[in-house]
């Protein structure tokens, strides 16, 4: 099987994967406690304003009816209306998805850079003091909160040396990476330790294959055993977890939002939950999951190249 039929069969298998999402979405939304209705009249209203508040809503229908109008208009690529916001839900999750997509490539970025060179020097000074300070460090990051990390980046480099701003986007390209600095690093200390050791760990098993010493005793140059033989498969479980890790990023970014006061996507569902905004909770859990699910194609994509047996 060729790469391109591989793809293709990949984006078949998503289908399915995408209606059972909006099966789940959709029922489990409406699980939510609390009247919509009633959320945006508030509780003082009566209960004939209520009742045609519920009618224009289409909420007084029954369940899978609501569902099969829902499924229509998704086909349509119409994603409803914000009852909290009274306009299109695209012209808000849009604008607030860019935010978040932002911290999320930006905590990408700077937690491969963190975990690539760690990750390495550590396993080729195995057990030196490098790799102890190292190994150490990772478990102080890793059991720290993040919201507490937050707070403390705010408090010493924005706060006290100035170096930061406190919250905020920021304006252009410049501005945003001065902004949302802070918040993605908070992220991707969260996240480095775990790639850090498992690339370790991956390294050091490499080492002791057979090909690798074959390698070295064909009289290959250190630099491309380890560029050719061992970081190339050595990185096959580190993007299995950095895939996992960015999946769950595009959703986990809440806290850091909330903390760091961003006009995120992940910020604008936790308010709209509260606001009972059924039309955009599921527009932007359905975005969410289907950029988890475009995540994971692509990091068996790039298996795909790292290791040519995956396609078979």
């Amino acid at each position: 099987m060729g790469r391109g039929q591989y793809i293709l069969r990949r984006l078949v298998q998503m289908i399915p994967v995408l209606f059972g999402i909006t099966i789940i979405v959709f029922f489990l939304i409406r699980a939510i406690p609390g009247d919509p209705a009633v959320a945006m009249l508030g509780e003082r209203a009566t209960e004939p304003a209520i009742e045609r508040l519920r009618h224009s809503m289409g909420l007084d229908k029954p369940i899978y009816v609501q569902y099969a109008y829902f499924m229509r208009d998704l086909t349509r690529l119409d994603l409803g209306k914000s009852t909290r916001y009274d306009v299109p839900v695209t012209e808000i999750l849009f604008t607030r998805l860019k935010v978040s997509l932002f911290v999320v490539a930006y905590t990408v970025v700077l937690t491969i850079l963190i975990s690539l060179p760690l990750g390495i020097l550590a396993a080729l000074k195995k057990d030196s003091l490098f790799d102890n300070i190292v190994r150490s460090a990772l478990m102080v990051t890793l059991v720290m909160p993040s919201f507490w990390v937050g707070i403390m980046f705010i408090i010493v480099f924005s706060v006290k040396l100035g170096i930061f701003p406190v919250s905020g986007y920021g304006t252009g390209f410049l501005g945003h990476l001065r902004h949302l600095f802070l918040p993605s690093l908070t992220i991707s200390l969260a996240i480095a330790p775990i790639l850090i050791r498992a690339l370790r760990n991956s390294i050091l098993e490499v080492l002791t294959q057979d090909y690798v010493k074959s390698a070295r005793a064909k009289g290959l140059a250190e630099r491309q055993v380890m560029t050719t033989h061992v970081l190339r498969n050595a990185l096959i479980p580190t993007i299995t977890l950095l895939g996992i890790s960015i999946g769950g990023l595009m959703g986990g970014t809440v806290i850091t939002e909330k903390v760091f006061g961003l006009p995120g996507a992940g910020a604008l569902l936790v308010d709209s939950i509260t606001a009972r905004d059924y039309a955009m909770l599921q527009a932007g859990t359905i975005i969410f999951a289907c950029m988890v699910i475009l995540v994971n194609l692509a990091t068996d994509i790039i298996y795909s190249f790292l290791d040519p047996r995956v396609r078979f």
